[in-house]
Protein backbone atom coordinates (compact mmCIF):
# COMPACT_ATOMS: atom_id res chain seq x y z
CA UNK A 1 0.00 0.00 0.00
CA UNK A 2 1.10 3.42 -0.71
CA UNK A 3 1.01 6.05 2.19
CA UNK A 4 1.42 9.31 1.45
CA UNK A 5 2.44 11.28 4.50
CA UNK A 6 2.68 14.64 4.71
CA UNK A 7 5.17 17.00 6.58
CA UNK A 8 3.78 20.57 6.90
CA UNK A 9 3.45 23.07 9.66
CA UNK A 10 5.40 26.42 10.56
CA UNK A 11 7.21 27.77 7.85
CA UNK A 12 10.77 28.00 8.84
CA UNK A 13 10.24 25.10 11.26
CA UNK A 14 13.27 22.60 9.44
CA UNK A 15 10.71 20.73 7.00
CA UNK A 16 12.85 21.02 4.07
CA UNK A 17 15.74 19.82 5.84
CA UNK A 18 14.40 16.85 7.14
CA UNK A 19 12.86 16.08 4.33
CA UNK A 20 16.21 16.13 2.60
CA UNK A 21 17.68 13.42 5.42
CA UNK A 22 14.95 11.21 4.15
CA UNK A 23 15.39 11.65 0.83
CA UNK A 24 18.93 10.69 1.01
CA UNK A 25 18.06 7.35 3.17
CA UNK A 26 16.07 6.73 0.12
CA UNK A 27 12.50 8.05 0.11
CA UNK A 28 10.70 9.99 -2.09
CA UNK A 29 9.88 13.40 -1.31
CA UNK A 30 7.62 15.68 -3.37
CA UNK A 31 8.63 19.22 -2.74
CA UNK A 32 6.67 21.68 -1.48
CA UNK A 33 4.25 23.30 -3.96
CA UNK A 34 4.25 26.63 -2.60
CA UNK A 35 7.88 27.18 -2.70
CA UNK A 36 8.08 25.65 -6.04
CA UNK A 37 5.53 28.43 -7.54
CA UNK A 38 7.56 31.32 -5.79
CA UNK A 39 10.63 30.35 -7.26
CA UNK A 40 8.74 29.80 -10.88
CA UNK A 41 7.01 33.35 -10.30
CA UNK A 42 10.38 34.89 -9.27
CA UNK A 43 12.34 33.85 -12.34
CA UNK A 44 9.12 34.70 -14.74
CA UNK A 45 8.51 38.16 -12.67
CA UNK A 46 5.43 36.76 -12.15
CA UNK A 47 2.52 37.70 -9.72
CA UNK A 48 2.20 34.54 -7.94
CA UNK A 49 4.13 35.54 -5.17
CA UNK A 50 2.28 35.51 -1.73
CA UNK A 51 3.64 38.87 -0.88
CA UNK A 52 2.06 40.43 -4.49
CA UNK A 53 -0.82 38.36 -5.35
CA UNK A 54 -2.17 35.78 -3.19
CA UNK A 55 -5.13 34.88 -4.68
CA UNK A 56 -2.92 33.32 -7.73
CA UNK A 57 -0.10 32.41 -5.96
CA UNK A 58 -2.75 29.85 -4.29
CA UNK A 59 -4.59 29.09 -7.46
CA UNK A 60 -0.92 28.19 -8.72
CA UNK A 61 0.24 26.04 -5.40
CA UNK A 62 -3.43 24.08 -6.14
CA UNK A 63 -2.88 23.31 -9.30
CA UNK A 64 0.83 21.82 -8.58
CA UNK A 65 0.09 20.37 -5.84
CA UNK A 66 -3.12 18.57 -7.49
CA UNK A 67 -0.65 17.66 -10.54
CA UNK A 68 1.75 15.88 -7.61
CA UNK A 69 -0.73 13.79 -6.33
CA UNK A 70 -1.47 12.84 -9.80
CA UNK A 71 1.90 11.55 -10.85
CA UNK A 72 2.82 9.46 -7.33
CA UNK A 73 -0.61 7.66 -8.35
CA UNK A 74 1.45 5.24 -10.55
CA UNK A 75 4.12 5.17 -8.05
CA UNK A 76 5.39 1.56 -6.43
CA UNK A 77 3.51 0.93 -3.37
CA UNK A 78 5.73 2.54 -0.41
CA UNK A 79 6.09 5.30 1.61
CA UNK A 80 6.00 8.97 -0.02
CA UNK A 81 6.65 12.33 1.90
CA UNK A 82 5.47 15.21 0.95
CA UNK A 83 6.77 18.87 1.86
CA UNK A 84 3.07 20.33 2.63
CA UNK A 85 0.48 19.53 0.36
CA UNK A 86 -2.57 20.30 -1.56
CA UNK A 87 -4.48 20.63 2.23
CA UNK A 88 -1.74 23.22 2.78
CA UNK A 89 -3.12 24.93 -0.36
CA UNK A 90 -6.53 24.58 0.74
CA UNK A 91 -6.06 25.92 3.80
CA UNK A 92 -4.49 29.00 2.59
CA UNK A 93 -7.87 29.63 -0.13
CA UNK A 94 -10.02 28.93 2.92
CA UNK A 95 -8.15 31.41 5.51
CA UNK A 96 -8.03 33.79 2.62
CA UNK A 97 -11.30 33.30 2.09
CA UNK A 98 -13.61 31.95 5.09
CA UNK A 99 -16.74 32.59 3.37
CA UNK A 100 -15.39 29.75 1.10
CA UNK A 101 -14.27 27.01 3.41
CA UNK A 102 -17.06 24.65 2.07
CA UNK A 103 -14.80 24.12 -1.12
CA UNK A 104 -11.59 22.78 1.41
CA UNK A 105 -14.04 20.42 3.15
CA UNK A 106 -16.01 19.30 0.14
CA UNK A 107 -12.00 18.90 -1.96
CA UNK A 108 -10.36 17.45 1.28
CA UNK A 109 -10.88 14.15 1.26
CA UNK A 110 -8.03 11.83 2.63
CA UNK A 111 -5.47 12.36 -0.17
CA UNK A 112 -2.67 11.52 2.19
CA UNK A 113 -2.38 8.90 5.01
CA UNK A 114 -3.60 9.73 8.33
CA UNK A 115 -0.38 10.31 9.71
CA UNK A 116 0.86 13.43 9.65
CA UNK A 117 3.76 15.81 11.17
CA UNK A 118 3.91 19.38 11.95
CA UNK A 119 6.82 21.22 12.71
CA UNK A 120 6.06 23.71 15.69
CA UNK A 121 7.29 27.43 15.65
CA UNK A 122 11.06 26.59 15.75
CA UNK A 123 12.20 31.14 16.20
CA UNK A 124 15.97 30.20 16.65
CA UNK A 125 15.82 28.77 13.32
CA UNK A 126 13.56 30.68 11.94
CA UNK A 127 14.85 33.03 8.78
CA UNK A 128 13.28 35.81 6.38
CA UNK A 129 14.94 34.88 2.54
CA UNK A 130 13.91 35.88 -0.96
CA UNK A 131 11.74 32.54 -1.12
CA UNK A 132 10.25 33.27 2.93
CA UNK A 133 9.44 37.27 3.38
CA UNK A 134 6.53 36.79 5.69
CA UNK A 135 7.64 37.35 9.57
CA UNK A 136 7.91 34.83 11.81
CA UNK A 137 4.58 36.06 13.59
CA UNK A 138 2.61 35.45 10.42
CA UNK A 139 4.54 32.15 9.60
CA UNK A 140 3.13 31.06 13.74
CA UNK A 141 -0.86 32.28 12.65
CA UNK A 142 -0.20 29.99 9.55
CA UNK A 143 0.87 27.21 12.08
CA UNK A 144 -2.12 27.76 14.15
CA UNK A 145 -4.58 27.68 11.72
CA UNK A 146 -2.86 24.29 9.92
CA UNK A 147 -2.77 22.56 13.29
CA UNK A 148 -6.79 23.48 13.02
CA UNK A 149 -7.42 22.16 9.74
CA UNK A 150 -5.57 18.72 9.72
CA UNK A 151 -7.40 18.54 13.08
CA UNK A 152 -10.50 18.93 11.95
CA UNK A 153 -10.23 16.68 8.82
CA UNK A 154 -9.36 14.05 11.62
CA UNK A 155 -5.51 13.42 10.59
CA UNK A 156 -3.37 12.10 13.24
CA UNK A 157 -1.26 14.89 14.17
CA UNK A 158 2.57 14.05 15.48
CA UNK A 159 4.20 17.86 16.38
CA UNK A 160 7.99 16.92 15.29
CA UNK A 161 10.31 17.53 18.45
CA UNK A 162 12.91 20.49 18.45
CA UNK A 163 15.90 18.52 18.39
CA UNK A 164 18.57 17.31 15.62
CA UNK A 165 17.91 16.20 12.37
CA UNK A 166 19.00 12.49 12.80
CA UNK A 167 16.44 12.59 16.00
CA UNK A 168 13.62 13.92 13.49
CA UNK A 169 14.34 11.36 11.29
CA UNK A 170 14.09 8.69 13.83
CA UNK A 171 10.87 10.18 14.92
CA UNK A 172 9.18 9.97 12.19
CA UNK A 173 10.52 6.72 10.91
CA UNK A 174 9.56 5.17 14.18
CA UNK A 175 5.67 7.11 13.91
CA UNK A 176 5.31 5.14 10.67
Amino acid sequence: MQRRIVISGCSGGGKSTLLKALQQQGYPVVPEPGLRVVQQAQREDSLALPWRDMDLFIEHTIALATADLAAVTDMPEQVIFFDRGLLDALAAHARLHPEQTALMTSQAEHYYDPCVFLTPPWPEIYEENDERQHSLKAAEEEYQHLLQVYAQLGYDIHLLPKTSVQQRVEFVLHQL
